[in-house]
């Protein structure tokens, strides 16, 4: 059985995280199939935008606990294993910022620890009415330092330090009001939602939104002035492209442009 699924349709590539047995765990299997996707996705220009999602009970509950358990056995106590492990999760939730492609969440059920690092990771997230996000290593022992990394860039610090110290679930109207979520619906709306959000996204100038996305992560990380100059020179380069010209024209003269890419 495929841990991971995907179909494309209408330019938006569907992945659903495909362990129910395990509520789609982060296990090492699961993370090279992510990866593997992510890779692939990065310079497919016939995609838009991606929706990712979890088959059965829950998005993600985190990494794989009993995997995690056996990689201890190895006679330095797990530390190589570990690091392994921890990088290589790492570096699939970076692939997700690095995308072209705007990656939205699709959330039911829970998304813990790194399930819920995962939903911080991807650019937007639409949540069921009745999902739940919890941090809640710190209740075995194990505070949440790679998740807190994502947590902490969406939501505020105090806020973060509350749900990593206290390994408490927050309800998907909390999440939404944190600013991990960007929407919540009924669970029966759930997919028609996230759906019509990507779709929305998918009919946008595909390499306008490319470098957007760039820009936006690059800027956030300078400060104000610097992030001015970088975002002009940004603007100088989209002006530039045909298709943008042709999108200006078509707005003065009122009718659809004929966008090349």
């Amino acid at each position: 059985m495929a841990l991971l699924k995907r179909h494309d349709k209408n330019s938006i590539a569907h992945l659903k995280m495909n362990a129910p047995e395990k509520l789609n765990a982060l296990s090492e299997g699961m993370l090279t199939a992510l990866q593997n996707e992510f890779d692939s996705l990065m310079t497919d220009k016939s995609v838009r935008a991606v929706v990712l999602s979890g088959n059965g009970k829950a998005f993600c509950a985190g990494h794989d606990l009993k995997e995690m358990t056996a990689g201890r056995q190895a006679e330095d106590g797990g530390k190589a294993y570990f690091k392994m492990l921890f990088d290589k999760c790492a570096m699939m939730m970076t692939s997700v910022r690095k995308l072209p492609q705007p990656v939205i969440a699709q959330v039911h059920g829970i998304a813990t620890a790194a399930g819920c690092q995962l939903v911080a990771s991807c650019d937007m997230a639409v949540a069921s009415n009745t999902a739940r996000f919890g941090v809640n290593g710190v209740n075995i022992g194990l505070f949440c330092s790679t998740p807190m990394v994502a947590l902490s860039r969406n939501i505020p610090r105090k806020k973060a330090f509350e749900m990593l110290s206290t390994g408490q679930f927050i309800e998907a109207s909390t999440a939404q009001e944190y600013g991990l979520v960007n929407r919540v619906v009924n669970e029966a709306d759930l997919e028609t939602s996230t759906v019509e959000l990507a779709e929305m996204i998918a009919r946008k100038l595909a390499i306008a939104v490319k470098i957007g996305k760039e820009a936006f992560y690059n800027q956030l990380e300078m400060s104000v002035d610097e992030a001015y100059k970088y975002a002009g020179d940004v603007m100088v380069e989209n002006m530039l492209y045909r298709d943008t010209e042709e999108g200006i024209s078509a707005f003065i003269e009122k009718r659809d442009p004929n966008w090349e890419q």
